[in-house]
């Protein structure tokens, strides 16, 4: 696939570290560092001491790409303080997959001036302005799906999940009559029904209408006049007539 269009632009290479190390040193532990070379771009990172056989660097650098160079030379040292610093190796780094999916996570061979096999070292790639019309189709699904083109439905029909047609809804409610104000006059209606007679009305009770007035008494019942007669007292004598004051007795 044909990468174009990339000159100028920022490229980022991480070193993370080195694995299996071909070893420089007899009695001590050795004290690596590594450096990378694009076009006339040269880096390297701090020296791990005592890093031995495994050091550890985790440092990012940035290089500018140039159009048609798509490699990168790196190189393991071995620092000295007397002598000069020993290759441990070297190896080239292609960029096409960087390039083309915008990041690559990869370690890398090294060999030695004699073309054995020396070592790996660990880096990373990234390159942010990547074209995803160039990224595989796993970098694609990331991409949200497209959305189909719209066609219209069918009309929608509700089905009942009861099996039997749904219930007509309730019918509205009547709107209530304004309030009017009762009338002083008239408001109650006259009823002509009489109450039930009282069942305290033949209290006290009445005569039987044929014994009505009473009958007089047998006439064996001698019959009082009203007021009755004078009698004469068996204690005081009656008085004379006519004598005011009255004799003494």
């Amino acid at each position: 696939m044909s990468i174009s269009g990339i000159q100028g632009l920022p490229f980022e290479v991480t070193v993370v570290g080195c694995y299996n190390l071909e070893d420089k040193e007899w009695i001590s532990r050795q004290d690596p560092y590594v450096c990378l070379e694009y076009g006339n771009a040269k880096y390297r990172t701090k020296t791990c001491t005592d890093g031995g056989k495994n050091p550890t660097f985790q440092e990012k650098f940035i290089f500018t790409l140039i159009e048609g160079l798509r490699e990168m030379n790196v190189m393991v040292w071995n620092s000295n303080t007397l002598v000069a610093d020993d290759l441990i190796g070297s190896g080239r780094i292609q960029l096409h997959k960087a390039l083309s999916q915008g990041f690559d996570d990869c370690t890398w061979p090294i060999q030695s001036k004699s073309g054995r096999h020396s070592g790996e070292v660990r880096l990373i790639l990234h390159y942010s302005n990547a074209s995803y019309a160039t990224q595989p189709q796993k970098f694609k699904t990331k991409l949200a799906p497209s959305v189909p083109a719209y066609a219209p439905s069918a009309p929608f029909t509700q089905v009942s999940p009861y099996g039997h047609p749904p219930a007509a809804p309730p019918a509205p409610y009547p709107t209530p009559m304004p309030y009017a104000a009762p009338s002083h006059h008239n408001s109650y209606s006259t009823s002509t029904a009489t109450y039930p007679p009282s069942p305290y009305a033949g209290y006290p009770p009445q005569a039987p209408a044929t014994g009505y007035p009473p009958q007089a008494p047998p006439a064996c019942y001698p019959p009082q006049t009203y007021p009755p007669p004078p009698q004469a007292s068996t204690y005081y004598p009656p008085a004379p007539t006519g004598i005011y004051p009255p004799p003494p007795y």
